[in-house]
């Protein structure tokens, strides 16, 4: 990220250079083109106002605090989600930690003791569905009301859709969800408005898949990731430089049944990449996990899948 982008962790005084910003608020995982209309919506009234813009966001994920361990499926952890906050235009993000303090809060206590005293918010931009406080009982007409009471603006987004007519359907997290847990990465890129991805460190293998003549890169994923095992065509992000790939994720069953990896094969790169921080983007699915017979007849399929892969993303050019 540049030095101009500002990232707060639990401010107890509006952070420097966030003075008086237009906050587009909610837990914003996947930043999907619902949460985009209200992030641009901020942009938009911070420019109008000659103010910074950020996103006031949660961690951990709320669902993950009241089971006092990690459940939910993260589309956008942190790191990524300050990332595309950066790409997308806003001035920051502020990070506000949902612990027990933050549920007991009353929605009148949310907006005077965090918006008003802790951010002095200018602003504040929210999605139709948006609630918060103990019970969630703030709704947006609360906060609209709160906002004339307390002295900073309020705008309350419209729902987004995708298709039309009896087709459409709400933008959310939680069908992205269910598409990448079906292995449909293609509908979940639709409502994403980009491709779904994953970051993290290069991790040593067994060094099978340069035995077999297909090197990998491997990550490891989080436990809570339940993108369906599978083989795909992916683009994997290495020093800003795309190169396009073949990602394995799954237990490898032919192999070994093992804890789940994500392999990944470039086919332009030669190289090593074990220790360097890789982001990989999911274009297409191939195919399901399954298991072979023989090693030869996993190889002959892996061949094949990259040959199904560099047409893929031929065509997504």
């Amino acid at each position: 990220m540049t030095s101009g982008f500002l990232v707060a962790t639990d401010p107890i005084v509006p952070p420097a250079g966030l003075e008086r910003a237009v906050y587009a608020i909610g837990n914003f995982d996947g930043l999907h083109l619902g949460h985009r209309a209200v992030i641009e919506r901020a942009i938009f009234l911070a420019r109008e106002f000659g103010a910074p813009s950020a996103v006031l966001t949660f961690e951990p994920h709320p669902a993950d605090h009241f089971a006092e361990r990690p459940v939910a499926f993260r589309l956008t952890p942190p790191e990524l989600k300050a990332s595309l906050c950066e790409r997308f235009g806003l001035s920051g993000i502020v990070f506000l930690a949902f612990n027990a303090g933050l549920a007991a809060m009353s929605a009148e206590e949310f907006v005077r003791f965090i918006l008003v005293e802790r951010l002095g918010a200018g602003a504040v931009v929210v999605g139709w569905d948006f609630h918060f406080g103990k019970g969630r009982f703030g709704t947006p007409a609360f906060l609209v009301d709160a906002g004339s009471r307390y002295g900073f603006g309020v705008d309350v987004v419209a729902k987004v859709e995708e298709g039309t007519g009896e087709a459409a359907r709400v933008v959310s997290s939680t069908a992205i969800r269910r598409a990448l847990e079906r292995g449909d990465v293609a509908a979940a890129a639709l409502a994403l408005g980009r491709y779904y991805s994953v970051s993290g460190r290069v991790m040593p293998g067994q060094r099978l898949g340069r035995a077999l003549g297909v090197p990998t890169a491997n990550m490891v994923l989080a436990p809570t990731n339940r993108l369906a095992h599978g083989v795909y065509a992916v683009r994997a992000i290495i020093d800003g430089e795309p190169h396009p790939g073949v990602a394995s994720f799954g237990v490898r069953p032919t192999i070994d049944n093992g804890p789940p990896l994500l392999e990944v094969h470039l086919l332009d790169f030669e190289g090593d990449l074990y220790g360097q921080e890789m982001l990989v983007e999911f274009v297409e699915r191939i195919r399901e996990e399954r298991k072979f017979e023989t090693l030869d007849l996993l190889v002959a399929e892996m061949r094949r899948d990259k040959e199904r892969a560099h047409a893929i993303l031929a065509r997504e050019r």
